[in-house]
């Protein structure tokens, strides 16, 4: 098994490992097991000693600082959190019939998952180093480097001040109460509960506050939201718009695109993710396209950073029949209705309704 994961990922590149689990290795699973949490990489895998690790953190701070593992640990309080990290190309498969999408993995349903996160508030370093009046953004390094970007690079990324010093924004060490893996960013990792999972930046090793977003190349030209009409090829820095929160998505996890089943009773299951630290309010289905809805089951506590799933049990006639979800937050907000309205070059954040086709067979 590639780096730890179970051998029916999707994998749609080898090196850099990029791969997502089956749909059904998510389902109704309130936290993603570590052999199934989709890897979305850039560069090699760093296998680093976590013994010799230093984490750096200057910029526009009074106290540079120089920490270790252990540093870590026994200075600042230990937190733990549920969040779920997704890939801004999540669902990107639905957007490939509406256009070609050069260069990108056709993501499918599963670029996203959950884990357990135990380490330390960044806002804790933060507060050790004391902010300069200017920071505005603070920017994570990390230890892989990216023969795709131009130029090669360390994978980077940052993050407005505000939301690197709300308190979910962590340094961690371990997901599941496990040690953090080497796929997964150990020694240690960022995590930014509610933002693409760009911005949650593995192995990282230096931390570094600025007065203006970061001038790497994964925040600067790549992760940024383009015109559907632009020039990607020739795209300059800081055209489009930089990725931050996450949208709010749902999708369906069973029964699977082009399933044969009998008709009659059908059990439908997926998963939905609020956005900006809203919750799922409910979470609806059809199968007349969009004429009726019946309300699913949400099946695990609702958080602010976290998934959570839903279960239906629906009566299909025999035929051809299409099922469609949406789900609605706290605010009264649901999902655009069609994937075509949100093509955009690079495919990232369709959060349209899903649907999935099924063929339900007389007895």
């Amino acid at each position: 098994m590639a780096h730890g994961k179970r051998g029916d990922m999707v994998v749609h590149e080898e090196e850099p490992y990029n791969a997502e689990p089956p749909p059904v290795a998510l389902a109704g699973r309130r936290l993603t097991d570590m052999d199934a949490f989709y890897s979305r990489n850039h560069g090699p895998i760093p296998c680093l000693d976590g013994p010799t690790w230093r984490l750096e953190v200057g910029g526009l701070v009074a106290h540079q600082l120089d920490l270790s593992v252990d540093h870590l640990r026994h200075r600042y309080p230990e937190q733990t959190l549920v969040a779920t990290l997704q890939c801004a190309g999540n669902r990107r498969k639905g957007l490939l019939q509406f256009g070609d999408i050069p260069g990108e993995a056709p993501w499918g349903a599963a670029a996203i998952s959950t884990a357990e996160w135990t380490g330390v508030r960044l806002s804790d370093l933060l507060s050790d180093a004391e902010l300069h009046p200017d920071a505005e953004h603070v920017e994570f390094l990390a230890a892989d480097i990216a023969q795709g970007a131009a130029p090669a690079q360390p994978y980077g990324s940052s993050i407005p001040v505000e939301k690197a010093l709300a308190g979910e924004v962590l340094l961690a060490w371990a997901m599941n109460g496990e040690p953090l893996p080497a796929a997964h960013g150990a020694p240690v990792r960022i995590v930014v509960p509610g933002y693409i999972g760009a911005r949650s930046v593995k192995w990282v090793r230096r931390i570094r506050v600025l007065g203006h977003p970061s001038d790497n190349y994964f925040q600067a030209v790549a992760y940024r939201l383009p015109s559907a009409h632009a020039d990607t090829c020739g795209a300059e820095p800081d055209s489009g718009v930089a990725l931050e929160a996450v949208a709010l998505n749902s999708d369906i996890l069973s029964p699977d695109d082009g399933a044969c089943l009998p008709a009659g009773p059908v059990t439908v299951s997926g998963y939905a993710l609020a956005a900006d630290a809203r919750e799922i309010a409910r979470v609806e289905v059809s199968t007349d396209d969009g004429r009726t809805w019946r309300q699913a089951r949400l099946e695990n506590e609702r958080s602010r950073w976290a998934w959570c799933h839903w279960r239906l049990t629906v009566d299909v006639p025999p035929g051809q029949v299409r099922i469609v979800a949406r789900a609605w937050d706290s605010l009264g907000r649901t999902q655009p209705e069609s994937a075509e309205q949100l093509w955009n070059p690079k495919g990232y954040m369709n959060n349209s309704c899903p649907r999935v086709h099924i063929t339900a067979a007389s007895e």
